[in-house]
């Protein structure tokens, strides 16, 4: 039986396309008995033993060839069939055409995971993770590289031939194990139940009650549910369980003996009395939702289920209580996320359509803006329109940073200004209880951020420090320049080393330990009651800071109070000038040898963004939809320049769709996506890249002009005479491939 499964440990197939490598492998793994000293040699090598120490027979492999995957596979079916399978493959990566290396392990294994296979491969076609990926995570899976070692050869097969045939030889004595063991089973159980019959007519009436007893104590004490055991007639605990004792945070000799009133346990008792008359009419309690109070005040929301039943001729009741605190809590957490989230979609909806009009509002009175003749009193009016224009934009942007669906416009921000601006609205906010100081260091640089994300950051720390505080106190926002050098960074992994601006908000209310400030920043965890906070406020600043290349810093001591510090870099070498809005635009040297076409859904926007192009000069050709522009390309091929489509528009087809279609035969066409979405809620798979632009909506027309002459700046190398970019364009790179991921 050793030879026998010896021969059958030692059989190989090689699966490789080209022939040289199956006489190498057989010149290696069959060596004829002239060699056999130099493989003996070999073998001491291997296993660090001296030529003349090593005795051991050298292994003689039965080598097979195959030579594609499909091939290699019916050969080991056909091995495994007639009883002699093989322990171990050489499978070669590349094996053109057919099935790769991977694919043909990966098949194999399917019906054969015991084999033992060694990837040969003289390229990299596939990284490790890769190969894992598709394998899985395997101790029979080596790779061996090509041109490879004779040695190194000798030892993969003499290593995973003998693990293969140990697997063999565990996996049949793991067998006979588990017959024996089912056969001394067997006898096992029939010598009890001889015993136990045996029992049973010489005392069975008094051994019954007691394994009766046993079993009870034993499934009753040892159970994870809670379980307590009541007499009807007083209601007095007989009995309780230790998950019982867990959940109330009580002791078993404080409980034994005692009624639910006694030990205060239900605070609405007449829930008691109803599973009591619902138990005394021999019916049965299911699901019953209460509250408990346990042991140290807490109040514990369980399931009750009650059963009557008779012990010593007496009425008993077993009643078992779930825990359903936490999952009551995750339970309106998930709704508390749910009505976010659709109000999130609403505001994220309503957003887009408020700024195709404000994109109208904005456009229009920036081309009257740009009447040379226009009287005084109707430019000012105009400007009024177009302020009012910019502010209802930011109300937009103020939407969807609620949905979380917004993109950052970071620019240089005024920090002392925006803290003064936003005090007013924070007094109003937090209430007369809370005495407010925003105390802002002098010649304070800009940071880089988004307004709308800065002033959530300062917003959600202040509601915060005002709900710590249930009595009221002094809430102070601060802020300094701060140079983080290396030493810091040390003390501190997440700070980087540089010039920051450092917020500080700080509280006198209960402030928290250490258990909580660990968690402080997971999002839905909350210390506040159920329905008073959803725990995503700090998590949403954490990732607001995080997405500012900044970072925060928590000091808190319990009874003293909280101080939040959040660290944001410095715009070096910007200033924080405010937008300008109605800025003027000029006709464009040469404009009128370029022609756009304009793809846009929303008629009004459509009508004032060709306004505004023609007046520059452009010529613009005009679409509704992704189809329409499509039967218009071939009347104006070749003498389109630019692109400008809406990413979502009706008709079956999103301007990014569009844009592929154009690019296959006009690859050198810039394009200018505009969008009134989020870019998060497009869905389109692009990446922020070196190619085309995003206007985002509302735009106004010195934005439209500095898209268009961007692009085409881009595409010349060089601007144009009259093309000056317009500061504060709201642009984005996008790729418009659509294979990038």
């Amino acid at each position: 039986m050793k030879s026998s499964t010896s021969l059958l440990a030692n059989r190989i197939l090689v699966i490789d396309d080209n022939p040289a490598i199956h006489e190498d492998f057989r010149k290696i793994l069959t060596p004829q008995t002239t060699s056999t000293t130099s493989l003996q040699e070999a073998e001491a090598l291997l296993f660090g033993q001296t030529a003349e120490a090593s005795h051991a027979p050298v292994e003689n492999y039965q080598v097979d060839s195959a030579y594609q995957g499909q091939e290699g596979l019916r050969m080991i079916e056909q091995a495994a069939q007639q009883g002699h399978p093989y322990a171990l493959a050489f499978v070669d990566v590349r094996m053109p055409p057919g099935w790769d290396g991977v694919e043909t392990i990966e098949r194999t294994w399917q019906k054969f995971p015991e084999l033992q296979v060694v990837i040969c491969t003289a390229y990299s076609d596939y990284t490790w993770s890769n190969m894992m990926a598709s394998l899985g995570h395997t101790d029979n899976l080596l790779i061996l590289k090509k041109p490879f070692d004779p040695i190194e050869v000798l030892q993969m097969a003499h290593s995973l031939t003998r693990k293969w045939l140990l697997a063999r030889q565990v996996h049949t004595h793991i067998q006979e194990l588990d017959g024996l063991v089912q056969s001394r089973t067997r006898h096992l159980q029939e010598a009890n139940e001889a015993l136990q019959r045996e029992i049973a007519e010489r005392a069975r009436t008094q051994e019954s009650l007691r394994c009766s007893e046993e079993r009870f104590a034993k499934a009753f004490r040892a159970n994870p549910v809670p379980l307590t055991l009541q007499n009807a007639l007083d209601q007095r605990y007989v009995d309780v369980n230790d998950s019982f004792l867990q959940l109330l945070d009580c002791k078993r000799e404080s409980v034994l003996g005692r009624t639910p009133a006694e030990l205060n346990l239900f605070p609405q008792m007449e829930m008691l009395r109803e599973i009591l008359e619902v138990l005394s009419s021999r019916r049965t309690v299911h699901d019953l939702q209460a509250e408990l109070r346990s042991g140290n005040g807490k109040k514990v929301t369980v399931l009750i289920s009650a059963e009557s039943l008779e012990l010593g001729n007496q009425p008993h009741c077993l009643m078992s209580l779930q825990d359903i605190t936490e999952r009551l809590n995750i339970e309106e957490q998930l709704r508390q996320a749910q009505k976010m989230e659709a109000v999130g979609q609403i505001a994220a909806g309503v957003s887009h359509d408020f700024n195709n009009i404000l994109t109208v509002i904005q456009g229009h009175a920036d081309l009257q803006l740009n009447m040379a003749d226009l009287d005084e009193s109707l430019r000012d009016s105009l400007h009024e329109i177009s302020g009012a224009a910019n502010r209802a934009s930011s109300l937009t942007r103020q939407l969807l940073a609620f949905s979380r669906k917004q993109m950052l416009y970071r620019r240089p921000l005024d920090v002392g200004r925006t803290l003064d601006d936003l005090g007013k609205m924070l007094r109003r906010v937090l209430g007369e209880t809370i005495m407010l100081r925003i105390e802002c260091a002098k010649d304070l640089p800009p940071v880089l951020a988004d307004a709308v994300n800065f002033e959530q950051i300062i917003i959600n720390l202040a509601v915060n420090a005002r709900d710590a505080m249930s009595n009221g106190g002094p809430l102070t926002i601060g802020a300094e320049l701060a140079e983080i050098d290396a030493a810091y960074q040390d003390r501190v992994p997440d700070a980087l080393i540089g010039n920051f601006v450092r917020l500080s908000v700080a509280d006198a209310g209960e402030g928290m330990d250490e258990a909580v400030r660990r968690r402080l920043f997971e999002p839905f965890f909350t210390t506040k009651e159920v329905g008073k906070g959803t725990g995503l406020g700090l998590a949403t600043v954490y990732g607001i800071v995080k997405q500012h290349q900044g970072w925060i810093e928590v000091e808190s001591t319990p009874d003293i109070g909280t101080v939040f510090h959040v660290f944001l870099p410095v715009a070096n070498g910007q200033t924080g000038n405010a937008e300008q809005s109605g800025a003027r635009f000029i006709y464009s040297a040469g404009a009128q040898s370029r022609t756009i076409l304009l793809v846009e859904d929303e008629a009004p926007v459509r009508e004032m963004a060709s306004k505004i192009l023609k007046r520059l000069g452009y010529q613009v050709v005009t679409a509704e939809n992704g189809p329409e522009a499509l039967a218009l390309w071939p009347q104006h091929r070749g003498k389109i320049d630019l692109l400008l489509t809406d990413m979502v528009m009706p008709g079956g087809m999103t301007g990014r769709e569009l844009a592929d279609r154009l690019l296959r035969e006009a690859p050198q066409m810039p394009v200018i996506y505009s969008t009134g979405y989020s870019v998060d809620l497009l869905n389109s798979g692009v990446n922020l890249i070196e190619g085309g632009e995003c206007l985002l909506k509302p735009y106004d027309a010195s934005t439209l002009v500095g898209a268009v002459n961007k692009v085409f700046e881009l595409a010349t190398g060089k601007p144009k005479p009259g093309n000056e970019p317009v500061r504060g364009a709201k642009v984005a790179r996008w790729s418009s491939s659509h294979h990038q991921k």
